[in-house]
C-alpha cells in the first residue's frame, strides 16, 4: 500500500511525536482551529498568489489594489475564535504587520519580471525506488529565471524568526521540492540548476541556496529513514519547545506547565473588529522601506 507523506507531517513528528499521534494517527480535531499567526500567513500568501496570477495575465495590480485584496481577505476569513497568544498584541497589530510585509515586498520586486510559471504548484513524487512512500506538497511560487537560465522555487515566511545560515542549509522542505521538480523536468533540462529561495517578509530579506545532486540524494535517504522510524514507532513522547503555547493540542497535553496556561480557558471571546471599508490613497514608495502603516 502506497503511503503519502508531506513535509509538514514529517516535520511534526520530528518536533513533537505526541502531536503527530494526535493529528495523524488519532485524527483528533483540535479545539482551536487557528492562531492569529496562521491567519496572517494565509492572508499574505493568498494575496501574493493573487498578485502573481494577475502578473501572469500581463496585469500588474496597483499597490492600493493589492492592499484592498488583502484587507478583504482578512475581513472575510477572520473570526473571534482565532487565538492570539501574545496578549500585548491585537488583531489590528497583526493586520498592520501584513500590510507592511506586502508594501515592502511590492516596492522591492515590482514590476515582477521574474518568469513566474505557477503559483501553489502541487508536487508528488516517489521517495523510494519501489514507490511505497510518496511525498506531496505545494510550492508557493515556481519560476524560470531567463537571465540565469535556472529554475527557482520560492517560499514566503511571515514569522519573526530568521534562521541562521546553518539552519537554512539543513532545511528539508524546499530541498524536497527540488527533488520533485528535477523528476518533472525533461531529460534535456535535468541538468539545469534550481535555486531555493525564502522570502522572510518580517525582515525584508531573501535567502537563496542551491543543492548538489549528492546533497539531494542524501536528503532522500534521510527522509526515508525518518518515515521508516515513524512506521515502527509505538510510543510517541511529548517534546516541549517555545512553540507549545501555539499548539492547537495544548489542552490535551500535560505539558501545560511549560508556560502560563492560556489555552483554552483564557481565550477571550470578542466580536470581530470591522475593518474600514475605505482608506486614503497613499504614495507608498515615498514612505520608504520598512514602513509601518495603519489603515485599520
Amino acid at each position: 500500500m502506497v503511503k503519502f507523506y508531506s513535509y509538514s507531517k514529517i516535520s511534526t513528528f520530528e518536533k513533537c511525536p505526541y502531536k503527530f499521534k494526535l493529528r495523524y494517527i488519532d485524527k483528533i480535531p483540535p479545539e482551536i482551529k487557528g492562531t492569529i499567526e496562521v491567519h496572517l500567513g494565509i492572508a499574505v500568501h493568498q494575496t501574493l498568489e493573487w498578485l502573481y496570477k494577475e502578473v501572469m495575465q500581463k496585469n500588474i495590480p496597483e499597490l492600493d489594489n493589492l492592499i484592498i485584496y488583502y484587507k478583504n481577505f482578512w475581513q472575510k476569513k477572520y473570526n473571534s475564535n482565532i487565538l492570539i497568544v501574545k496578549k500585548n498584541l491585537t488583531e489590528r497589530d497583526y493586520f498592520n504587520k501584513g500590510v507592511t510585509f506586502l508594501i515592502n515586498y511590492y516596492t522591492q520586486n515590482s514590476p515582477f519580471n521574474e518568469g513566474t510559471i505557477e503559483c501553489e504548484k502541487k508536487v508528488v513524487f516517489n521517495l523510494d525506488e519501489k514507490g511505497n512512500y510518496k511525498l506531496q506538497g505545494f510550492i508557493d511560487r515556481f519560476a524560470y529565471n531567463l537571465e540565469k537560465e535556472e529554475y527557482e522555487i520560492h517560499d514566503y515566511k511571515t514569522a519573526n524568526y530568521l534562521p541562521s545560515d546553518e539552519e537554512m542549509h539543513k532545511d528539508k522542505q524546499l530541498a524536497l521540492y527540488c527533488i520533485a521538480i528535477k523528476e518533472y523536468l525533461s531529460e534535456s533540462e535535468k541538468d539545469k540548476e534550481i535555486s531555493l529561495n525564502w522570502h522572510y517578509l518580517a525582515h525584508s530579506k531573501k535567502i537563496s541556496i542551491k543543492k548538489t545532486i549528492e546533497q539531494l540524494e542524501n536528503l532522500r535517504e534521510e527522509v526515508i529513514k525518518i518515515i521508516e522510524k515513524i512506521e515502527l514507532t509505538e510510543y510517541f513522547p511529548k517534546k516541549s519547545s517555545r512553540l507549545c503555547d501555539w499548539c492547537e493540542y495544548k489542552a490535551l497535553c500535560k505539558k501545560s506547565e511549560i508556560s502560563e496556561s492560556i489555552y483554552p480557558d483564557k481565550i477571550i471571546e470578542k466580536e470581530p473588529v470591522e475593518i474600514k471599508k475605505e482608506f486614503p490613497v497613499m504614495n507608498y514608495k515615498e514612505r520608504g522601506k520598512n514602513t509601518t502603516l495603519d489603515i485599520w
